[in-house]
């Protein structure tokens, strides 16, 4: 039977469908498999299942002569050499679309969360410390009425802005091109950088990690940015230069920041771990029982789509298909 190699074991029952067709690896420890590890596991195969945490890079690829798709569970591939797999005819997919409510749901949650310091609320209580009510004690910051700023309005950001209309809030957003349905149907106004840091009492980065996103948000962009401002990152953690945030939250250059992804993950800058005003998540933005066994039903769906012969639906090189006609 042909081997399919499954970097880390998946939630709910999809790849047991595989195991009808094909001797399927799957690499069950708890740790990420090192490279030569995925080289030792994947070298036989003809289809990989790897997650964003997996680096499928050149190397790999050589290491795997018989491989026709790399199917990673999750919507990002920046993991992935994707032109090199497609030079070498590989297809290569993601799970878009059904993480995108999961994941708004999270960046409201940051917001609150940072907003009104859920996290040193529910400390205090551990540690035995609520002795009474205090009117003056660990005030945060309204979310109602304010301004919801939002950097790249795709699935997720456009998500996030829909759900501020409940909140009567006023949303603005960046993207590199004008969204004028999702304008209409959220009722956001397209506006330039500077204006979205100046303006923004909540800002939420939900684009995807370019050469023109990379680092986009340091000091400089934070000095920009109104004092009781918030942060707010679900989306790449390079986006952000996470010593600079340390920064201006130590300065109170801006009020706070909430962290789902982080710069040099899964390492998180040090000088953020002892800060009370931020609230730091370890990647959960997708993590909720149904979106992750969906993400792994897209995955197989894709892996069974391409070892059939077909064009698997969320094909991220469509470019690979003049290499194979």
């Amino acid at each position: 039977m042909k081997k399919i190699f499954v970097t880390s074991k998946l939630p709910g029952n999809a790849v047991d469908s595989l195991k009808k067709d094909f001797d399927v690896e799957i690499f069950d420890k708890h740790e990420l498999p090192t490279k030569i590890e995925v080289q030792e596991g994947a070298k036989d195969a003809i289809a990989i299942l790897s997650t964003v945490s997996n680096q499928i890079d050149k190397d790999i690829i050589d290491t795997c002569p018989n491989l026709i798709i790399i199917s990673n569970f999750g919507v990002g591939f920046e993991n992935i050499d994707v032109p090199y797999a497609t030079e070498k005819r590989i297809y290569v997919t993601n799970t878009p679309g059904v993480l995108t409510e999961t994941t708004a749901d999270l960046a409201w949650a940051l917001m609150f969360g940072v907003a009104r310091r859920v996290v040193e609320g529910d400390s205090v209580v551990r540690k035995g410390q609520f002795k009474r009510w205090d009117p003056s004690f660990l005030l945060g910051m309204d979310v109602f009425g304010k301004t919801l700023g939002i950097y790249g309005l795709g699935r997720i950001g456009s998500a996030v802005g829909r759900r501020a209309r409940g909140f009567n809030m006023r949303v603005i957003y960046v993207n590199k091109s004008r969204r004028l349905e999702a304008e209409e149907e959220i009722g956001c106004d397209f506006v330039d950088f500077p204006t979205l840091l100046g303006e923004s009492d909540f800002l939420v980065i939900t684009a995807p990690l370019t050469e023109s996103t990379r680092g986009r948000f340091g000091l400089d962009e934070f000095k920009k940015m109104k004092r009781n401002s918030i942060l707010i990152n679900i989306a790449r953690g390079p986006i952000v230069r996470e010593k600079e945030l340390v920064q201006a939250l130590k300065k109170k250059v801006i009020w706070g920041a909430g962290l789902d992804v982080y710069e040099n993950e899964p390492e998180v800058e040090k000088d953020l771990l002892g800060l009370d005003n931020v609230v730091l998540l370890p990647h959960l933005g997708s993590a909720s029982f149904e979106t992750r066994e969906r993400m792994t039903e897209m995955a197989v769906e894709n892996a069974k789509l391409a070892l059939n012969g077909k064009v698997p639906v969320n094909l991220v090189n469509r470019e690979v298909l003049k290499h194979r006609n």
